[in-house]
């Protein structure tokens, strides 16, 4: 967890578990009981929201700049998402009991926690904002350089569908608009993976909301780059 003090890492240390996530995992199901908390160090989980008529839709993505699971925790409480391995890589794993025990040991803990709960928030909250006012163009961009920042790589495991569960659309306006980024030279996609073969194109064509959770969580988190 960035910022956290060397002593604080240490202590968590012996309670940690390294994991592999592994692509379409379910790490929880909304409404069931948290029992652990995944700090990743590549890949992304994806917390979703699945309504009544079975669509799905991202409500924020997690990687290696976060953490899922500390606020429910905390409290001991269930999970109000499910948390889906969207892209490979690994993390630690913290029982939500040790969790709750570091964080009763120690107010930097808590301050740290409370920071990425935060920035967590506002990427929720903008993410929303995005699904609700932005082309299906601006929000696939967005997602994918979100992707990138956390896997490090310009190729990514994803398929139309699961960028279309993710984003709230159908398949078919996924496919129009890879099609169209394609033809533009920013992205090329085979079956399974897409690659981004223009970053500067991709950021033109993505939403404001990518610069404004990067501003959020720089802040939040106090990431200098």
């Amino acid at each position: 967890m960035q910022a956290l003090p060397a002593a604080e890492l240490e202590a968590l240390g012996p309670h940690l578990e390294l994991v592999q996530l592994v692509r379409e995992t379910v790490l929880v199901e909304a409404g069931s009981p948290l029992t652990h908390v995944y700090l990743p160090h590549s890949g992304a989980i994806s917390m979703m929201v699945r309504f009544s008529d079975g669509r799905t839709v991202e409500a924020a993505t997690i990687g290696r700049d976060s953490v899922f699971g500390a606020a429910v925790a905390l409290d001991g409480g269930i999970s109000l998402t499910s948390a889906v391995v969207v892209l490979p890589g690994t993390a630690s794993v913290l029982d939500a009991a040790d969790f709750r025990a570091a964080a009763d040991r120690s107010v930097t803990f808590r301050a740290v926690v409370a920071r990425h709960e935060q920035a967590l928030l506002a990427l929720a909250q903008q993410s929303a904002a995005c699904n609700a006012s932005h082309p299906v163009e601006a929000r696939l961009s967005r997602w994918l350089l979100r992707a990138r920042d956390l896997c490090g790589d310009d190729t990514l495991p994803l398929t139309q569908d699961s960028l279309a569960q993710l984003i709230g659309v159908q398949r078919n306006a996924i496919s129009i608009v890879a099609h169209a980024l394609q033809q533009a030279g920013i992205i090329s996609y085979s079956r399974g993976y897409i690659d981004i073969t223009n970053v500067d194109g991709l950021r033109e064509t993505a939403c404001e909301c990518y610069g404004a959770v990067n501003a959020h969580r720089q802040r939040l988190l106090q990431i200098s780059h």
